[in-house]
């Protein structure tokens, strides 16, 4: 059976006549006639005997009546539950971001996201590695990386240009060498140290990015810091001297095997939107320079 043609079989039965079921579903009486014809042929039994006066349902028929109305409201009911589902997103939603991320670029505007779909039980996870999405402890992963893991899909959001940052106090005072402060990686000075403060100090290493501006912030040393957290550390000025460019970018990930919702659609969507509001602060733009 074409269970399209029962569409036809209701309208016949309720008009009694096939012109008037065409009026009524917007086609031809030619296109009802045959259509009853295939459905016919379909359960091997008459459903309508024809006469000049129009067309009387057979027992067949109203066996067949009281199941497709059944099927239709169904079939309605489904399409009222789709419209109302596309129209008001609602679910868990998981979205993990690197802490410096969250801090200083997601949070201050998720709420317009959360305002936008109220439906949404946003779940914001910050951590420093890549969560198991595969396991579904995440759905949206937002990371700082020189490129991501191949079981990972996605796309760089854009580049992530870093500056060389400190405090007043500190860019200030003359008398000492230069105090520098590195990553924990870095075993000798990088660089961006060799070319411009080639008798610096190194006083401190550190494994984080956000507690590397804070350290800097309270006047330990200079520090190499991308834009968007050096600009957004109150207290420290950027130096206006060239560096290489940093290969490192924002990038927006899910895994390859997981579906892609509606929710995670509008979640990437929006962070997608955010980004592009933040380009000028990411890309060092608003830098306050000494």
């Amino acid at each position: 059976m074409n269970w399209n043609d029962l569409k036809y079989f209701l309208a016949l039965s309720r008009e009694g006549s096939v012109s008037g079921a065409g009026r009524v579903l917007g086609v031809k009486h030619t296109t009802v006639a045959r259509r009853i014809r295939a459905l016919e042929k379909s359960l091997g039994t008459r459903l309508f005997d024809r006469s000049r006066q129009g067309y009387a349902m057979t027992q067949a028929a109203e066996n067949l009546f009281q199941q497709a109305l059944s099927i239709e409201e169904q079939t309605r009911s489904i399409n009222q539950k789709i419209a109302n589902q596309d129209s008001i997103l609602e679910g868990p939603l998981k979205l993990t971001a690197a802490f410096e991320l969250a801090n200083r670029l997601l949070i201050p505007e998720i709420h317009k996201f959360c305002f936008r779909y109220p439906g949404i039980d946003m779940q914001l996870l910050m951590t420093k590695g890549l969560l198991d999405l595969s396991a579904m402890e995440a759905d949206v992963a937002i990371r700082m990386t020189t490129s991501p893991p191949d079981y990972l899909i996605g796309r760089e959001l854009m580049k992530m240009p870093n500056g060389i940052y400190g405090s007043k106090e500190v860019l200030e005072d003359s008398s000492k060498p230069t105090r520098v402060i590195l990553f924990k990686t870095e075993k000798i000075p990088p660089p961006w140290v060799q070319q411009h403060f080639p008798d610096a100090e190194i006083v401190l290493r550190i494994d984080d990015v956000g507690s590397m501006a804070v350290a800097a912030s309270h006047g330990l040393g200079i520090a190499r810091l991308p834009c968007f957290i050096g600009d957004t550390e109150i207290d420290l000025l950027r130096i206006d001297r060239p560096i290489e460019q940093s290969p490192w970018g924002i990038w927006m990930l899910n895994h390859i095997d997981l579906r892609s919702t509606a929710r995670v659609r509008a979640c990437k969507e929006y962070i997608c939107e955010l980004m592009e509001s933040k380009r000028s602060l990411v890309q060092g733009k608003n830098s306050r320079y000494f």
